[in-house]
């Protein structure tokens, strides 16, 4: 347990954030078993780990370290601890502290602390709550993140959507050529499914 704490220079004992425990944990719980490694483990220079399986990852790998089986939002922690994506086609994720064999380096790896520019006058912490205000401002960023995550697959959505439209007025079309022998007109007695 001594290795965990490190002395912060105020000369309190600083221990590391129970996320980055359990994910550490995880890790090194998964290490000799070869049905977890499939799933999630260090890379190969143990300098970052990779999810192999997000899906089995969620269902049963984090529902054991964590009160939760949401991809999403163990990945959102990882950002706001300063983790870094560091594959583009697979779920690989580095940080200069987090790495196999240096559990004593977790308690140097803090919250992203985030320019307090960007949030609006209503979401600053107020001046009774400053011990908090790292992790209200944490909290935000993360939200933001969200937000924007979410906008984006919106768009998306709405463009599948266009485009399924799309597809019906030909597929319409061409029933109504193949039935009456003309082009689709949405008046006629076909009915859109839409």
């Amino acid at each position: 347990m001594d290795e965990e704490m490190k002395q912060s220079p105020g000369g309190k004992t600083k221990s590391p954030a129970p996320f980055l425990l359990k994910t550490y944990d995880l890790l090194e719980g998964v290490r000799d078993k070869s049905i977890g490694q499939r799933i999630v483990s260090w890379n190969g220079d143990g300098t970052g780990f990779v999810v192999w399986s997000p899906d089995e990852f969620s269902e049963i790998m984090l529902p054991r370290y964590f009160k939760h089986n949401n991809f999403s939002s163990f990945i959102r922690q990882l950002n706001t601890y300063g983790f870094k994506k560091i594959a583009s086609k697979r779920w690989e994720f580095q940080h200069d502290k987090f790495q196999r064999g240096c559990r004593d380096m977790l308690a140097e790896i803090t919250r992203k602390k985030c320019e307090p520019s960007i949030f609006p006058p209503f979401l600053k912490a107020s001046k009774d709550n400053r011990g908090d205000s790292a992790d209200k401002k944490s909290d935000c960023l993360s939200l933001i993140e969200e937000n924007e995550s979410l906008r984006k697959q919106n768009l998306d959505l709405q463009m599948q959507i266009s485009q399924l439209k799309a597809l019906e007025m030909k597929l319409m079309d061409c029933l109504n050529v193949s039935i009456h022998g003309h082009h689709y007109h949405p008046h006629n007695k076909i009915r859109r499914l839409f």
